[in-house]
């Protein structure tokens, strides 16, 4: 009886201890297992271990209290509610342990089915919007009237102008399979024509003859290239230093520089410059100039020699004939003319600074130049012309020049340069060559004016310019024929050559007498039709018509003065009949 009470009374208690370590136990676990889900597979595996060992160790104390409750018959009940209970927790526990690791494993697993599922659907939305592309990008359906007048009252939006301009071009260059068959090239045409003048700023003249100078990927890039400004490039002063010292003394300053490249030995490009590069020391000593680099071409194709009397007839701002100087050594002559009187003080002020002293500066009209002077070795004409090779230095080109504008330079430049020709002596022995240059890539200002130049003058022909790079003359455009040899001119890009639009091309002259030519009025038409419409060939004078007009200006003079012109006519004849009495009498 004694034992029986002190299991009633001593026996409840630690079962209660017990229960409560279990439930303590169980949650550690629980919470040790969400940590194992997180760390490598081989650390789990031991801590599992480590965890089965402590639940043996357990087991087998609940064993022995089990054993105790089965020795007592009068607590039968509790003995059975305590074995159900421990039996229960004891089965509850290890089946969660099995359990929850197939739940961990499902997780993971369903985790990763639904990253699948998501990579297969954002594949499948990738497709369809390849698809809506490609189908879009096929048919290409211009806006109609409406919206373009909607357009045009709102505020052009660039991105989609640009976007539009990308496919238009896909079009055209895969015409037959992206067109829209109700469309035509020229519609596709039209579109792109005015998103490109409303895109880059060009009026629609001049878009329309570089949309016929290049193919249209190139003109786009020519337009492109046309907003960005050209490099920075200075040319060394060989009469005062030599371009690497000048480099050193440039870098030294903190000026980042390179030669501009193997095709010059003076040229340098600038890339930055902590100090103005046109108030350094240097440049105020007359070191170097800030020139294009397109404007050494004209100067290397002319090859001055030394002890020659060159003349440059358009040479503001002296860049041109500072160079002809230092290349022949101050030696010769070389006259700096230009028709621009404000101009000439920007030459007179280089040729000091630069130290030249072999320069004459004169303000004639180019023109005028054969009558004034001539019998020159060689003359260089950098002609005036409508300046779309450098939109990148004055954008208002795109909308300034007009067809009037072109006919009026293209005249211009005809006869200076037939005035060149002239200028030139044939029998020089060591020149007789005129260079041609223009800042233009039109064909009306380059080929159109040289053509014109070997027909009105035969006693001249082209040689090769020299110039190791560059893209050949056109010998043809838009059904205009010009002569073969045009081929040996040269004409520069800036979205190919990094360098202002230019062209140059050079004469050779073999003789000072210009050969009549016989044409028949077939050949002068078709000459008529190669040139433009109000242009005319050549100014040339009738002797009868001018001594018609003479007289009359004659005698509206001699009336003003109160003398009769029939009286004066009478005095003149008298006057010459005694003089030939005279010479007679001599005799």
């Amino acid at each position: 009886m004694g034992r029986r009470q002190r299991n009633k009374q001593g026996d409840p208690a630690p079962l209660e201890e017990t229960l409560k370590r279990k439930s303590s136990e169980e949650n550690n676990v629980k919470s040790k297992r969400a940590k194992k889900a997180k760390q490598p597979k081989k650390a789990q595996k031991q801590k599992d271990e480590e965890t089965i060992v402590k639940n043996k160790i357990e087991d087998e104390s609940w064993d022995n209290v089990e054993t105790l409750l089965d020795v007592e018959d009068e607590y039968e009940d509790l003995e059975d509610n305590d074995e159900y209970v421990i039996k229960k927790t004891s089965f509850n526990f290890g089946s969660d342990e099995e359990n929850e690791e197939e739940e961990e494993e499902l997780e993971i697993e369903k985790e990763a089915r639904e990253l699948d599922e998501k990579q297969k659907e954002d594949e499948k939305l990738a497709d369809e919007e390849l698809k809506l592309n490609i189908a879009e990008t096929e048919k290409m359906v211009l806006t109609s009237g409406q919206e373009i007048e909607k357009d045009s009252m709102m505020a052009p939006d660039l991105t989609l102008i640009q976007q539009r301009i990308q496919d238009v071009v896909k079009i055209l260059n895969n015409f037959r399979e992206m067109r829209d068959p109700e469309m035509s090239r020229a519609d596709y045409m039209e579109r792109l024509k005015k998103d490109l003048c409303q895109y880059y700023g060009y009026n629609d003249y001049l878009l329309s003859k570089f949309l016929d100078l290049f193919p249209i990927n190139e003109a786009i890039e020519f337009f492109e290239a046309n907003e960005v400004p050209r490099p920075i490039v200075i040319r060394a002063n060989t009469l005062k230093t030599r371009r690497r010292d000048l480099a050193q003394a440039l870098i030294n300053r903190g000026v980042n520089l390179e030669p501009i490249g193997k095709w010059s030995k003076v040229g340098l490009q600038i890339f930055d410059s902590p100090v103005p590069i046109g108030a350094t020391p240097e440049y105020l000593a007359g070191h170097y100039m800030l020139q294009a680099a397109s404007s050494f071409l004209p100067v290397m194709a002319l090859a001055p020699q030394e002890n020659e009397r060159i003349l440059d007839m358009c040479s503001a701002p002296g860049g041109k004939t500072s160079y002809i100087s230092a290349l022949i050594k101050n030696t010769g002559c070389v006259f700096a003319n230009d028709a621009n009187k404000d101009r000439i003080k920007a030459v007179i002020a280089n040729i000091h600074r630069l130290g030249i002293k072999n320069a004459v500066v004169c303000n004639y009209d180019g023109r005028e130049f054969p009558n004034v002077i001539g019998g020159f070795d060689r003359v260089l004409l950098d002609a005036p012309c409508s300046g779309t090779g450098v939109i990148a230095k004055d954008p208002s080109v795109k909308v300034n020049k007009s067809e009037q504008d072109f006919q009026m330079v293209t005249q211009i430049q005809k006869e200076l340069l037939l005035s060149a020709i002239d200028s030139v002596d044939a029998n020089s022995k060591t020149g007789g060559y005129i260079v041609y240059s223009t800042c233009s890539i039109t064909v009306e200002e380059d080929e159109e004016v040289v053509n014109y130049a070997l027909r009105k003058r035969p006693n001249v022909k082209l040689v090769p310019t020299g110039l190791d790079f560059g893209k050949e003359g056109f010998t043809s455009f838009r059904g205009k024929n010009f002569n073969p040899s045009l081929k040996l001119t040269r004409r520069y890009y800036p979205h190919t050559h990094n360098m202002d639009g230019f062209y140059v091309s050079k004469f050779k002259k073999f003789s000072n007498k210009i050969p009549k030519v016989n044409k028949n009025e077939e050949d002068e038409k078709e000459n008529e039709e190669n040139e433009t419409k109000v242009v005319e060939d050549e100014v040339t004078f009738d002797d009868e018509e001018d001594a018609k007009i003479i007289k009359a200006e004659e005698e509206k003079r001699l009336k003003r003065k109160g003398i009769k012109p029939s009286s004066n006519n009478n005095n003149k004849k008298k006057n010459n009949k005694n003089n030939k009495n005279n010479k007679n009498n001599k005799k």
